[in-house]
């Protein structure tokens, strides 16, 4: 099973917490374990797996991602977005998290991140379960 989440970001750069629609969507396949791969279908977005307890870690990884790679380098990308390309080659397009008995297993104080780089858009992260077998 595939579902497509559509996102609708708001700033330039942003982390979106998606971690409540990922398991709202494994709950609903009613699936027992397995895994669970994300993908983000885009060249200048990413996600990712980080804290989701303090606000201030999804600034710090905003803040310290433009200041690593800013959006005035010297590109040589003619659309003025190849910061953004970079920062999502540093991320990753996929995750794959562990489903067990029907819940993610996440960390204490992990969340997943829809990461974008060159907003506001509107962006898909696509979700495919694969059940043990």
């Amino acid at each position: 099973m595939i579902r497509d989440i559509s996102l609708k970001t708001s700033r330039r750069i942003e982390l979106v917490d998606v971690t409540r629609q990922v398991q709202d969507f494994i709950a609903g396949l009613r699936a027992g374990s397995g895994l669970l791969v994300l993908f983000v279908p885009h060249t200048t977005a990413a996600v990712t797996v980080n804290e989701n307890a303090d606000p201030d870690v999804k600034r710090d990884i905003s803040d310290f991602t433009s200041r690593l790679i800013p959006v005035d380098a010297d590109f040589a990308h003619a659309e003025g977005n190849s910061d953004a390309h970079v920062k999502s080659s540093l991320f990753s397009p996929s995750l794959t998290v562990i489903v067990e008995n029907g819940r993610l297993r996440l960390g204490t104080w992990q969340g997943i991140y829809f990461a974008e780089f060159d907003g506001p858009r509107t962006r898909q992260l696509w979700l495919k379960f694969m059940p043990d077998r």
